[in-house]
Parts: C-alpha cells; sequence; structure tokens
C-alpha cells in the first residue's frame, strides 16, 4: 500500500471525504447505545499503544496511529495540519481530537483521559519521538511539496500501536550512517537530486 501524505489538489482525497462526516456527527447527537461500546479493535489499539513490549515511549494518552492512520485510514495531513505549509509539522489540538471524540469511544481509557484535557483546557504533553540538533532547519513543508511521503523519516506510522524511531542505516563513502543523522540525510538528497549545498540544512 502506497501511503502518502494529503494532496491538497486532489479534493476526493480520503481527508475531504471524511471531514464531512465528522462535522456531521459533532452535529448529531447518537442515541446512548451508539455511544456505551467501542469496537473490539478500538480496544486492542488502546491496550497495544501502552503495550511494554513494544518499542517506543508510553504517551500520556494511548493513541493508535495503527487504528487512526491504518485501520480507519485518516490521512497524515488532517490531523497535522499545515505541515504543507509549515516548517514544523506540529501536533493536533485537542479540539481536533475532541471533533471526533466528543461523539464516540466515550467508554474508553484514553478518550477519558483526552476529555479531562479538554475540560481543563490543557495542552497534551506528548513525548517527541524525532528529534533533530537545533542546528539542522528541516522543512516539512519542502519535503511535503518534493512528494516524499512521511513515511520515508518517520517509518511506516500506519503499522505502528507506539510510534518509535524505526532503525535503519545507510553507508555512506564507506561509512555508516543512522536514521536522521547527517549522511542518511545526505543519502536521501544525493538519491533525490536535492541540493547537498551546506546552507540547504544549515542557515
Amino acid at each position: 500500500m502506497s501511503w502518502r501524505p494529503l494532496d491538497l489538489a486532489r479534493p476526493a482525497s480520503a481527508a475531504f471525504r471524511v471531514a464531512p462526516l465528522l462535522v456531521a456527527l459533532a452535529m448529531v447527537a447518537l442515541p446512548q447505545w451508539a455511544l456505551a461500546q467501542s469496537s473490539e479493535a478500538a480496544k486492542e489499539a488502546q491496550r497495544l499503544a501502552w503495550d511494554p513490549d513494544l518499542p517506543g515511549p508510553d504517551q500520556p494518552i494511548p493513541f493508535s496511529h495503527a487504528l487512526h492512520a491504518g485501520t480507519y485510514k485518516i490521512e497524515c495531513l488532517y490531523c497535522h495540519s499545515g505541515t504543507d505549509r509549515s516548517r514544523v509539522a506540529g501536533v493536533p489540538s485537542v479540539q481536533n481530537c475532541m471533533g471526533c471524540h466528543s461523539q464516540f469511544g466515550q467508554d474508553l481509557e484514553g478518550v477519558q483521559i483526552l476529555k479531562k484535557y479538554w475540560d481543563e483546557q490543557k495542552p497534551i504533553e506528548w513525548i517527541q519521538i524525532h528529534r533533530l540538533p537545533e542546528h539542522v532547519k528541516f522543512r516539512h513543508n519542502r519535503h511535503v511539496a518534493a512528494g516524499l511521503d512521511c513515511q520515508t523519516c518517520h517509518g511506516p506510522v500506519q503499522e505502528m500501536h507506539k510510534v518509535h524511531l524505526v532503525p535503519e542505516r545507510v553507508w555512506v563513502n564507506g561509512m555508516p550512517a543512522q536514521k536522521l543523522e547527517m549522511g542518511w540525510c545526505i543519502h536521501c538528497h544525493e538519491a533525490k537530486k536535492a541540493s547537498i549545498d551546506c546552507l540547504t540544512c544549515h542557515y
């Protein structure tokens, strides 16, 4: 399956098909029986998102990318909106999450924790997974515009219940470079015919 970020030039993309549905759900009060039980898949995904045996840290909320991006096929830019326009990817606001979960999932501990953040008007303090040194100027919007899949750097997040840094090693001039190290980025730039001038990333 080819997983690509949201293409804003294609109005028929999945995010545009999902968004009206979510708005409609937010406007209609569902009957109590519809709110009572989450699917077994959702319960299992929540359990796995806090599974200590899986790689990656436990986040403040047991959020599963495998459920949201994998099973439900919600595109990256639906939640990480603005990534195609901004240097940083950012994280979805509590308000964005509650747009869906005010209507369903109330029996899940993760949604109950989410609602507590919403009621207290506090941001969620997610644990950052992918971090570059401050002297590296990485721009998400340029990479999205160049057509790179989010998975190029972040790995197959649509398969992850807990997001973690996926190990990857490349060889550059006989020297090994791990993912997100300088040599790894240069290797990618060379392969894709992008600039490897110092000022491309250090300015």
